[in-house]
């Protein structure tokens, strides 16, 4: 199936000039290693490789764009806006859907909730976020084996993302950061699902 209206090498090189030498690493290891989750657990590995190749294709736009893009164009939720390194998901899947012609809902849903998540988050947009944090290019390789090995037991894919937040809402908390009530929604709705 063909999910995007300009072939795989344009959108690399669109990437190549519109992110920085390392976010563009990031967002290769991010496509590979959404396309072996999804090979791992049986969803569409060509989906998942895209959702994962365009999943930031909006971070490195200044926060005044990503601002008047959000303005202009999309409905954000106001907790969202408590952070700027939330802005770029909502902005990347407009931008994956505008620029590159991506119709595929799955696709969109997962760029957009790639960074803060959603409550009752689709078994994909859990595999794209997963991805983005256990890449193999920039992330820690110690916590993104501690997460991989989560995937290989029963119910992984839950325990991972769990993890995920546990780990995200101690960083936030060490760095004195706000957190979006969102986030500790959705640690307790996956205490709740791991935990049955």
């Amino acid at each position: 199936m063909v999910y995007t209206k300009i072939n795989e090498e344009q959108i690399k090189h669109w990437l190549k000039e519109n992110l920085s030498e390392e976010r563009y690493s990031h967002t290769l290891g991010t496509a590979q290693c959404a396309k072996e989750l999804a090979q791992q657990l049986g969803f569409d590995s060509e989906k998942a490789y895209y959702a994962g190749l365009l999943h930031d294709c909006a971070k490195c736009f200044t926060n005044e764009k990503l601002l008047e893009i959000i303005k202009e164009n999309l409905d954000v939720d106001e907790c969202e806006l408590m952070n700027y390194k939330t802005l770029h998901a909502p902005v990347s899947a407009y931008i994956a859907e505008r620029q590159f012609g991506v119709s595929d809902k799955e696709i969109l849903s997962a760029i957009r909730w790639h960074t803060l998540g959603r409550i009752d988050m689709t078994d994909f947009e859990k595999l794209i976020f997963l991805a983005d944090k256990i890449e193999p290019n920039t992330r820690d390789k110690n916590y993104s084996e501690r997460l991989r090995a989560y995937l290989r037991e029963d119910n992984g894919l839950n325990k991972a993302l769990l993890e995920c937040y546990r780990s995200t809402i101690k960083s936030l908390v060490e760095r004195n950061l706000k957190i979006c009530p969102v986030t500790i929604d959705i640690y307790n709705k996956l205490q709740d699902i791991v935990n049955l």
